[in-house]
C-alpha cells in the first residue's frame, strides 16, 4: 500500500490532486493565479469542495487568464452568481477580479507574478520534515509576510492561513509528511 499524507484520504479526485499537483513547484503565472483564486474561494469551506468545482471555475474565469479576469465587471460577477458550478459568494468572486488586477501590477513591476512570489522563499521551495499532519502549521512567518504584501496591493481573501495553503499548493513549501511517497519526489524537484 502506498503511504500518502493523511489528508489525501481515499477519494480518487483528492488522491489525484495530492499525487500529481500538491506541492509541485509552480512558476507559471496563470496556474499561480488559479491557485490564488481557488485558495481564496476555499475560505470557510473544504478544499474538496473547491476541487470538485475547479472545472467550472476554469471556464467561468477564462482559463484563469489574469488579463481577461481583470476586465470582468458587474455583468460577469452577476452571471457567475447564477452559476451553480461555482461557490456563489459575491465577495470571493469580486476579490478574484481585484486579485487579477494586483497580479497584473506585480507582473508589470517584477517581470512576473512568479518571480515576485518566489522571492518570499529565496527562489527555492522550503523543505519541511513533518512526521504527521498534526505538526504542519496553519501559517508561518513567510505566509504572514506574503499575506501582508498581497493585502497591501489590494488583494482580498489572502489571510496568512490562506497564503500558507497557497504556498503549499504552489510548491513554495514541501509539506508532504516524511512517510508520504511524494515527500522525496517533491523534494527532488527543488534541486
Amino acid at each position: 500500500m502506498t503511504a500518502r499524507c493523511a489528508w489525501a484520504g481515499e477519494d480518487p479526485l483528492y488522491r489525484a490532486y495530492h499525487d500529481g499537483e500538491w506541492g509541485v513547484p509552480l512558476r507559471d503565472d496563470t496556474r499561480l493565479f488559479e491557485l490564488l483564486v481557488l485558495e481564496g474561494a476555499q475560505a470557510g469551506l473544504s478544499w474538496y469542495t473547491v476541487l470538485k468545482k475547479r472545472p467550472a471555475y476554469r471556464e467561468a474565469f477564462a482559463g484563469f487568464d489574469p488579463q481577461r479576469v481583470a476586465t470582468f465587471g458587474a455583468a460577469e460577477i452577476d452571471a457567475m452568481l447564477g452559476n451553480a458550478g461555482l461557490i456563489r459568494h459575491r465577495g470571493k468572486l469580486e476579490a478574484a477580479v481585484g486579485n487579477a488586477r494586483a497580479v497584473l501590477e506585480l507582473q508589470a513591476a517584477h517581470g512576473s507574478f512568479s518571480d515576485w512570489l518566489w522571492g518570499f522563499v529565496d527562489g527555492r521551495p522550503l523543505q519541511n520534515a513533518w512526521r504527521s499532519l498534526a505538526e504542519v502549521p496553519a501559517q508561518t512567518p513567510a505566509s504572514q509576510a506574503l499575506s501582508r504584501e498581497l493585502m497591501r496591493r489590494g488583494c482580498r481573501f489572502v489571510g496568512p492561513t490562506i497564503a500558507y495553503a497557497f504556498m503549499q499548493a504552489a510548491g513554495l513549501v514541501n509539506d508532504h509528511t516524511v512517510d508520504c511517497f511524494r515527500h522525496a519526489e517533491v523534494a527532488a524537484l527543488a534541486r
